[in-house]
């Protein structure tokens, strides 16, 4: 399932300067900026430029920047699901994922996570989707914030929020392995009946029904 994207760009100022918030970013473009040393939550900076790249490249895939000239402080991709979690298990072409939203921590507490999704969803193309994030508690910059599980819940959701996801509950085993872990997700205004109830049993798929 592919659209046409539409380009976003907005300004933000931070502390730290002006900061460019824009997407979606052709993977040419991207080749030609400098991912920040600190993009390295998930692999090295220059591998993660990479692997960014390559989600560019997916018919479905989106990638929001916050960038300073060719530098970006911040990324947010967009694509379908691991084939190996349950959300892909529907092989649903209108449901795509958040997969990772990264700042680096001098941006942090600047409110671009909040305006990467915002700008995500200016997008009408995303009124097609169900867009869902699963959030792990594991996952989470405890150390350095000094937020307890909790606290750092809340600021995750109303991140989220900002893009429109909202709390959708789950039996998913991991998610439900913690209570402060969650599914939020987003149901976009023209996607139809039959994908959201599929999306409800992807929900509950653990049940059984007699």
């Amino acid at each position: 399932m592919e659209h046409v994207r539409t380009f976003y760009s907005n300004t933000i100022q931070t502390p730290h300067g002006a900061v460019v918030v824009e997407g979606p970013v052709l993977p040419e473009n991207l080749e030609k900026m400098l991912f920040h040393e600190d993009l390295k939550a998930f692999r090295p900076s220059p591998q993660q430029q990479l692997a960014i790249i390559g989600i560019a490249k997916l018919p479905e895939g989106r990638i929001i920047v916050c960038r300073q000239g060719d530098l970006v402080v911040g990324y947010t991709t967009y694509v379908y699901p691991d084939p190996l979690e349950r959300w892909s298990e529907g092989n649903m072409e209108n449901l795509i994922e958040l997969g990772a939203i990264e700042v680096i921590n001098d941006f942090r507490g600047g409110g671009l996570g909040k305006e990467m999704l915002r700008l995500s969803m200016l997008d009408d193309a995303m009124e097609d989707y169900i867009i869902i994030t699963t959030e792990y508690y594991w996952h989470w910059d405890l150390k350095r914030t000094g937020l307890s599980v909790w606290e750092y819940r809340k600021v995750m959701e109303k991140m989220m929020n900002a893009g429109g996801l909202e709390y959708y509950a789950t039996d998913d085993p991991e998610i439900s392995s913690h209570p402060a872990n969650c599914l939020m997700a987003r149901i976009g205004k023209r996607v139809d009946q039959e994908s959201i109830e599929k999306f409800d049993q992807l929900r509950f798929s653990n049940r059984v029904m007699y």
